[in-house]
This record gives structure tokens, sequence and C-alpha cells, in this order.
């Protein structure tokens, strides 16, 4: 375990810049990793990794699942549903049981905010958020944040908005903490049912209207709209939502800037994106599933006490 990144990682708002930076700059030399012929380094040989799912999830859990692998761990999916893993006491047992058969790390998604942190406070295994109700989802934001510096050259400096769900995102959270303490300026952009009350006092700027986004940002973060966590009466329709606040062509080809544009995915086609612009030049859509992949054997490879500087010789072959 390294002091670096502490036990645990449950969100980036707790994270120093200088912690964020070291987990990106680690991330780096493992995307050659997903390059080569035979995709694997021994870096966590020996170790085992339990994958804790409470929530259904493909994308995120088949990248830890790449990374895990990648880095030689063993790995153990475990699905869990039903009201009897919702209470707080189930999911400690439930940890316990499995530090029982000496394993080393929990990778967590869970529908409560928080349930990342509870569980990291109570067994000794490291643990890691892999999206805790509406909190966070800290390896999306780092993704997000590897994927606008490999884009952009930077990230300081950079306006980058998020439009659509905020109000239902943990990605939207860890995206406003990532880039705000990178030096970025962050703005919002959706309907007002779909902003979280008093979010601008996380120092964001609030847009009313996509077209005053589009004009304004570098770079789009385009959020799904979460239909499965949504009540009725937050938009009127997927049409008229579409209309109103799409990422279309045509409102694209009028900013005054070429624009980045990215979606932590799966995408909803035609409701919050135009198809032709999630598969167009402006998008880095699929580049920040590979770098997925690389972000997440950082973090797995730091919290198992890897060193920054190895992260090369392990890339190679040779690491711990």
């Amino acid at each position: 375990m390294t002091a670096a990144l502490g036990k645990d990682l449950v969100g980036l708002e707790h994270l120093s810049p200088e912690q964020i930076r070291l987990i990106l700059d680690t991330a780096e030399p493992f995307k050659e990793v997903s390059e080569r012929p035979i995709k694997k380094v021994p870096a966590l040989r020996g170790k085992t990794i339990v994958n804790l799912f409470f929530e259904a999830s493909t994308r995120t859990r088949i990248s830890f699942e790449f990374a895990e692998k990648r880095l030689s761990a063993d790995t153990v999916n475990a699905a869990a549903s039903g009201s009897s893993v919702a209470k707080g006491e189930t999911l400690v047992d439930t940890a316990r049981n499995l530090e029982a058969m000496r394993i080393d790390m929990v990778v967590i998604r869970h529908g409560s905010s928080g349930a990342a942190q509870f569980l990291g406070e109570r067994i000794r295994s490291n643990v890691i958020n892999a999206g805790d109700g509406k909190h966070e989802h800290p390896t999306q934001g780092l993704l997000d944040l590897l994927t606008i510096r490999d884009k952009r050259g930077k990230i300081e400096g950079l306006n980058v908005c998020l439009v659509g769900d905020v109000l239902h995102s943990r990605v939207a959270r860890s995206n406003i903490w990532g880039l705000l303490k990178l030096g970025a300026r962050v703005g919002v952009c959706g309907p007002h049912s779909l902003m979280p009350r008093g979010i601008e006092d996380l120092g964001v700027t609030v847009f009313r209207r996509i077209e005053e986004a589009i004009e304004w940002a570098d770079v789009l973060n385009v959020l799904r709209l979460q239909l499965e966590r949504m009540e009725t009466g937050f938009i009127p329709s997927l049409r008229e939502y579409f209309r109103v606040f799409g990422v279309t062509l045509e409102r694209l080809e009028r900013a005054p800037r070429e624009l980045t544009i990215m979606h932590p995915g799966p995408m909803n086609r035609g409701v919050e994106i135009d198809s032709r612009v999630a598969d167009g030049p402006h998008s880095v859509i699929l580049d920040q599933v590979t770098n997925g992949v690389a972000v997440r054997m950082a973090v797995l490879y730091l919290l198992a006490g890897g060193k920054p500087e190895l992260a090369d010789a392990a890339k190679r072959g040779g690491g711990e």
C-alpha cells in the first residue's frame, strides 16, 4: 500500500492535483501494454481482486476486468442484486466474507452514495469506487481527464462544459472536481429540472442554452440521460430534449472554434447526441474507452503499492 494515494480511491473530491496527475502520468506507460500481441505484465501477479457490482454495468466492469487481467491479477466477479444487499450491514458482511478468503482489493459499484467509503472504512482490503449513487465515478473522471490531456495537450485553461443530466450523474461530479483541480474552467448546461440545486457553489458556470455552451467551450462532455433513475416530469419528451439540448452537427458547425466531443457512454443516439457527431471527427469517445483500461491499470497498480517511477519497468515485464 502506497501513501501516494492512500488505501482507497473513493472519489476525486479529496485528491490533490498532484495525486490526480500521478495517476494520469502512471497511466501513460500502461497504454502501450494494450497495443502488444501479448497484453500482459506481471505487476499484480499473486493479487486477488473482487469486482463487486450491486448495479448492472457492462462497460465499467469489462474495463476493470481488462485492467486487472493485463496486470496479471486473479479476478473474481460477484454480481449482487435484490433488497437484501441494500442495507449497509449486509454490504459489510458480504465484503468481510470475501476478505476471509484473503482477497487484496474490492472494486465496488453500488446504488447508494457513500457505499465505497463506507466499505473502505470497515475492511483492510483496498477499495476502488466504480460508481456510487449520485456521488462519484472517479475512474471515469480520470479517463476523461487523460483523454482531454491527450487530445488538447493540456487541461489548465480549457473551457469544459458538461451537457445534459447533471442531476443524476456521478460522472459529472468526478469531472467537476478533477477539472477544477487541474486548472480548467467548468460549465454545465441542461434543463433546470436536471441541474442539482446549488451547483454554482462548486465553482461552475451554468448555461441555460446549448448554443451558449457551444460558443464558450473547448470541450463538450455530453452526459447520458439516465432514464432509469428518473421518475416522470424531468423532461417533456425525448424528442423535445433533443430539439432543445441535443448536440447536433448543425450546432457544432456554428461554433467559433473546433470542439472536442466526449461521452461517458452508453449513448442515447438521437436523444443527447446526434450520430453524425458521435461518429464524427470531433469525437474522442472511443479514445475514452481505450484510456479507461490504462487509467484503471494505473489506479490498481498504485493502490497495490507500485511505485510510479517503476511503471515503465512494470510495463516492460520487470515490475515488482
